[in-house]
């Protein structure tokens, strides 16, 4: 939630400050203002904001459930087959490459010396 004070918004800073009556007002009328605005701006917009939040989010429901979510299970299952094909085709041709690269290198010995 936002939680917006007086001192947020308006901070004198350490061995600059106005009057203490001057702060007290300034304080009053933030706080009163802040106050009373947002209620006359709830009572003026906040029905109509609700109706507008609320049927955007029902579209976004009904689209995520019946298009998106759909589209993404079915791209999901057709790419298994791909997937398995892709799978075989590495593990034949590519593993072997690898492995025999990696024997070639494997008795390969890197020693450091450190000379005085």
């Amino acid at each position: 939630l936002l939680q917006i004070d007086f001192e947020d918004v308006i901070a004198e800073p350490e061995g600059t400050h106005s009057f203490d009556g001057i702060w007290k007002a300034s304080f009053t009328t933030f706080t009163v203002t802040k106050y009373w605005f947002y209620r006359l701006l709830s009572a003026l917009f906040g029905i109509p904001m609700a109706l507008i939040w609320g049927i955007y989010f029902a579209i976004l429901s009904f689209l995520h459930i019946w298009a998106v979510v759909p589209c993404i299970r079915s791209y999901l299952i057709e790419i298994q087959c791909i997937s398995r094909v892709y799978s075989i085709c590495i593990h034949t041709f590519c593993d072997p490459l690898f492995e025999a690269i990696g024997k070639m290198f494997s008795n390969i010995r890197a020693t450091v010396q450190k000379e005085i």
